[in-house]
């Protein structure tokens, strides 16, 4: 999607929601054209990646608690480049952007659409992919990120092979289970390589969208593997833009002064 805004200022100050490689990157260019601005990050990984930009981490106390930090740091342009599932991020930015009046970009990912031979199984949420686990034993890819990983205890009959960022800290609760430690972009090499050595049946992901996820995606319809598929949450009409170019042209006047 194209979108064009109406941008004055020579100096823009930008808050960038991140915590997603194309934020990472999104970042990087900027920096490299000069743009002042700071990522925020909810500090849920231990080692974030390098971001190219200052980073600030942990919350912002609510919308309210955002509108203060775009007042108190004259942020002029807000970009929320969270994850497709950080929801509550994003309702937030909606809010504190409107009551400052803070032009508010979404830098996110298109969705993931099935294709041919893909045999996706819809659910609405997480406690859907919960239910849908119920039943006979399968060595299941659960790739859902570390925060909900405990409602899936519910069904312990299964083998897990859960991918995370950093090793987990506490016992996770489940009887079977196999820990990979690390950071995407995957390729669709080793991650078809993954799912064949722990004889994988089964996929739960989000509909997380972009290309730094969907190796798994791709290696399981290559494999003929079913895949439970989370749909995003509703989040408020915005302003979204899915290319660096997109968000560019959104910065209007700002990044023209600057060379970009």
């Amino acid at each position: 999607m194209t979108v064009n805004h109406g941008v004055s200022a020579i100096d823009p100050n930008l808050l960038i929601l991140g915590g997603t490689t194309e934020g990472r990157s999104l970042c990087t260019v900027l920096a490299d054209a000069g743009v002042r601005g700071t990522v925020s990050m909810a500090g849920r990984v231990a080692r974030p990646a390098p971001q190219g930009m200052p980073l600030r981490v942990g919350g912002f106390g609510g919308a309210e608690g955002l509108a203060r930090y775009l007042r108190d740091n004259a942020i002029t342009h807000v970009i929320d480049a969270t994850h497709p599932f950080a929801a509550q991020m994003s309702c937030n930015a909606i809010a504190a952007c409107a009551e400052t009046g803070v032009p508010l970009l979404a830098y996110t990912r298109a969705p993931w659409q099935p294709e041919d031979g893909d045999q996706w199984t819809h659910v609405a949420d997480i406690a859907g992919a919960v239910d849908a686990l119920k039943g006979p034993r399968k060595r299941v890819l659960l790739a859902v990120g570390r925060m909900h990983l405990s409602d899936f205890t519910v069904n312990p009959q299964h083998a897990y092979v859960l991918r995370l960022v950093d090793p987990p800290s506490e016992a996770l609760g489940f009887p079977e289970a196999t820990v990979i430690v690390d950071r995407g972009p995957f390729t669709l090499e080793g991650d078809r390589a993954l799912m064949e050595e722990h004889g994988i049946d089964l996929v739960v992901s989000k509909n997380a969208g972009g290309k730094g996820a969907e190796a798994k995606i791709i290696a399981a319809r290559q494999l003929g593997v079913p895949v439970i598929m989370i749909d995003r949450p509703a989040i408020p009409p915005r302003t979204e833009a899915h290319s660096i170019d997109d968000v560019k042209r959104w910065l209007g006047h700002a990044l023209t002064d600057l060379g970009v």
